[in-house]
């Protein structure tokens, strides 16, 4: 059995919709610090193990809270400058912003419920 079909997560199909916000530069400022509703922003990269396991609840979280909390992605190889900004220095790092504040973060990976559970406190 190839390691794709045991670990489905490391082939994502390109035309498969996402429920999460990709982020760079250029729209870090419109859609995570002026966002009406709280962003939880992932940051990520390809090469992450870890990151590619919570992507798949990540996604799920996306679509189960629509309209609550917006979920939104930053590659740390494309945009290495928002990393340093914000003080990540490993990954995965999910950083929960609110009114345009950074109010919480989670340092790793977890289980969806974690995850769920995590971004319901910090969203409230």
């Amino acid at each position: 059995m190839s390691l794709e079909r045991r670990l489905p997560f490391l082939e994502r199909k390109e035309d498969s919709p996402m429920a999460t916000v990709k982020v760079d530069n250029s729209n870090f400022q419109s859609d995570v610090l002026q966002s009406s509703e709280p962003v939880v922003v992932d940051f990520w990269a390809e090469w992450c193990g870890p990151c590619k396991m919570i992507a798949p609840a990540l996604d799920e979280i996306a679509t189960e809270m629509a309209g609550q909390v917006k979920i939104a992605k930053v590659n740390i190889d494309e945009n290495p400058e928002l990393a340093a900004q914000f003080g990540v220095r490993s990954i995965p790092t999910l950083l929960m912003f609110k009114d345009g504040e950074l109010a919480a973060n989670m340092v790793g990976a977890a289980p969806k419920s974690r995850l769920a559970d995590w971004i319901k406190a910090s969203a409230a």
